[in-house]
Formats: C-alpha cells, structure tokens, sequence
C-alpha cells in the first residue's frame, strides 16, 4: 500500500509505484510486508544496509545513516505478552516513510492510527509520531491490569487463600520483563529522534516526540515499580513456605523430643539381663503406665510452651 501525503487531508491519499515515482516532490507513505519490500527495493531506491536488516530479522536497533533514519522495534501483543511480539521496520528519508512487517495487523494499527489523527498527518514526521502514539497510547491500562494481578496475588498470600504462586510469580516477572525490554527499545528510538541528526524531523514534529519521550519514560518507571512489587510478593511468599516448613520441623521435633524417654525405656528393658521387674507380676503394667505418663506429661509441657 503506498499513500501520498498531503497538507490538511483527512487520510493519505492511496497512489500506485508508476505515480509515486511521477510525484518525488510529494511525501508518501509506504505499508508492505517483507516480501513486498525485496520485490520493489530497487524502484524504491532503498539501500543495501537497511534493506539487509529489515529481510533478515535482528535485535531492535535506531541508525542514522547519511540521508536516512532505519529503525526496528518489536512489538509485543499486548492480549498476550508471554507471546513472541511483531516486528516492524521503519525506513525515514526525505519525501519517503517505509513501514515494513510481516503481517496486516501491525499495518491496519498504523492506518487507524492515522485516520484517528485525520487532518493532522500533513508531514511524515507526523505520521510516524501517530503511529508511536497509538502504540503506547493505552498502555497505562495495561500495566493497570498487570498491578491488579499483583494485588491480588498478594491478597491471596495474606489470607491464605492461595498457597501455590511460584507460577503466577514467575508468569508476572516474564511480562514484565517483555515489557521493560520494550520500553527501553521505545526510549532508545525516541532519544535518537530528538537528536535528528539528518535533520528530518521540524522543531514542531520534535515537539511531540519529546511528549512521547516522557510517556515512555513513565511507562518505563512504573514497570519497573511493578518488577519491585512481584519481588516483594515473591519475597513474601518465601518467608510464607519457611514459616511452614519451621512449623512442620517443630512438630517433628516435638514428636521426636516426647518419643526419646520411649526409646530409652525400650532399650533398658530390651536388655538381656535378668531384671528384677521380670519376676514382679505388676512388671508389664508398671512399664505400660511409665510410657503413657512420659507422653502425657511431655504432651502438657509443650502444650503449655506454646510447642505445638
């Protein structure tokens, strides 16, 4: 899909290859898949290095090379975070903005972002900040529903209602683990921007990616306060399972600790010797009645201490 741009148009105008290249005075706007984009690189005139990056894949990365701006940033779902996010290169020079990726939804998100903008895309600088910002647009909500998630698991810590969480806790630390990489290939973008060493962007398009710079910025901030929190709950829920697993050892202890003297009455009288309590006809109820009063008076001392 190729669009030509023009001042205080409601959307971009659709326009073939063959008018495209009738018009490089105008700025147009360019949205193809992979395949689309090796097939047209050489009308296009797209260079070698970008082009290189953009069909095999890689880390995020911002370079700003001698009349053109390339990035790539991968996007993650945000109805599934654990999911592999989209990746998207952007290729910026005068009078051309290349939006490539592999599938339609990244594209369709772009064009929505632009018409929602409509009558203020006049300049490809534009459309690129539209497209940052409906990117990160809701994301607020998002880590919204992530902390509500935290609170209660914490919630379920503290009344016990959930015992389990090592998967819950792991599950929040992978999301925000996506999400912190994310944002911080967002403040790579934005800090190169402002720096416009091309000199593509205009001091008003400068502007608004200076807002965009703060959002993430907050973005960032409070993903990282709810990294803390799922450090503090998975903290908490540590302590939980070693004040158990005490508890569980003291009544061991306890139950090891009433049986001794029962160990040592069975060795004494194990022995094979002639004791004089073989000859005494109350010698085996004597032995029974030492046994239970040594458990009985075990068992109340330890009630009484707060034992078990």
């Amino acid at each position: 899909m190729i669009f030509k741009i023009e001042p205080d148009q409601e959307a971009p105008t659709p326009v073939t290859l063959e008018e495209m290249e009738a018009d490089p005075a105008s700025d147009h706007l360019l949205v193809l898949d992979f395949e689309e984009v090796e097939r047209l690189a050489e009308p296009l005139g797209l260079e070698e290095k970008p082009l290189n990056e953009c069909l095999k894949g890689g880390s995020t990365k911002y370079e700003s090379q001698d009349g053109f701006d390339y990035m790539s940033v991968n996007i993650p779902d945000d109805r599934n975070l654990l999911r592999n996010g989209k990746r998207i290169c952007i290729y910026f020079r005068k009078g051309m903005l290349l939006f490539a990726c592999k599938d339609r939804q990244v594209a369709d998100k772009l064009i929505e972002a632009i018409r929602q903008d409509g009558g203020k895309n006049e300049t490809p600088q534009r459309v690129l900040y539209a497209f940052f910002d409906k990117l990160t647009g809701d994301d607020s909500y998002l880590l919204d529903n992530i902390e509500k998630e935290i609170d209660s698991l914490e919630e379920g810590l503290i009344t016990s209602k959930k015992k389990d969480c090592v998967k819950d806790i792991v599950r929040l630390r992978k999301k925000l683990m996506r999400l912190k990489k994310y944002y911080e290939q967002m403040l790579v973008i934005t800090e190169t921007i402002l720096e416009n060493e091309n000199g593509l962007f205009d001091s008003g398009a400068l502007k608004y990616f200076r807002m965009l710079e703060r959002r993430i910025n907050r973005l960032y901030g409070s993903v990282q306060y709810l990294r803390d929190n799922v450090t503090q709950v998975r903290e908490a829920y540590q302590a939980q399972v070693d004040i158990e697993l005490n508890q569980l050892m003291k009544l061991f202890t306890v139950i090891t600790t009433i049986f001794l003297p029962l160990t040592l009455i069975t060795g004494w009288y194990g022995m094979n010797l002639n004791l004089p309590e073989y000859g005494w006809e109350w010698g085996y109820p004597f032995v029974i009645g030492l046994s239970v009063s040594v458990i009985a008076t075990c068992v109340v001392y330890f009630k009484r201490n707060d034992w078990f």
